[in-house]
């Protein structure tokens, strides 16, 4: 099975390129919308991963001159607009599925076998020792199996252990709200016994060393807790 994955973080096309290997799935990876729209039409495919923002050519734009061209390739799109009327948006432009960031590999795998089924379309699995527990999103990539933490394509080598499980557990709940309690039972573990202000300690350094410009990532929800959330303006709290 041949998969052209459009997407433009490197980091997520990395993760998804080990993980086709596992999968006996050939790849390939382009990071331009009109790149992937000039391999589209010149090669042929056994389904299309395209991500929303793109440059070159966004991946709504991209979907609907592709369908004016070929209308039996299946198309998976990857976007971080989780509102209806993006989703839905996708799917009138051509989209068979979509998947939301941030997902997991065996998420996407889940999608293309579905969407492959419904094309009769046959995907090799090969036995694994292991499922995957990699999770990407538009601005991380982070793997359990590595302790690896990509943010924007650059490595973070300066998290501690537990700065790492607090942002992995974050990554698997974009948005839900935890309050002190919930995440030491959930990161420290039920064992753990120790003073709630361990929680805003390692939170407050946690949000200090992945903070940018433009994102805190982390937001304070007064006299709750916290939740992760990628729309979330720097300086918030």
């Amino acid at each position: 099975m041949r998969i052209l994955v459009i997407e433009d973080n490197e980091s997520v096309c990395s993760m998804l390129e080990m993980f086709f290997m596992k999968e006996g799935i050939s790849g390939q990876f382009v990071h331009d919308g009109k790149e992937g729209l000039a391999l589209v039409k010149n090669e042929h495919w056994d389904l299309l991963v395209i991500d929303w923002m793109l440059p070159g050519m966004d991946g709504v734009t991209l979907c609907r001159k592709i369908r004016e061209e070929k209308n039996l390739v299946p198309i998976i799109m990857l976007t971080a607009k989780d509102s209806e009327s993006d989703q839905v948006l996708g799917l009138e432009m051509g989209a068979d599925d979509y998947v939301t960031k941030p997902f997991s590999p065996l998420a996407l795998m889940a999608r293309i076998k579905a969407v492959s089924r419904r094309y009769n379309l046959e995907v090799e699995s090969q036995p694994k020792d292991h499922a995957s527990t990699a999770i990407a999103t538009d601005f991380f990539t982070i793997s359990k199996e590595t302790r690896e933490v990509y943010l924007e394509d650059v490595l973070l080598t300066n998290l501690t252990p537990k700065e790492f499980d607090l942002l992995y557990f974050f990554l698997q709940h974009p948005k839900q709200v935890f309050t002190r309690e919930q995440l030491l039972e959930r990161v420290w573990g039920y064992e753990y016994y120790g003073d709630e202000r361990t929680v805003d300690v390692h939170v407050k350094r946690l949000r200090n060393k992945i903070a940018t410009k433009q994102r805190a990532f982390i937001q304070t929800i007064w006299g709750v807790g916290y939740k992760y959330d990628e729309s979330v303006v720097a300086n918030e709290d």
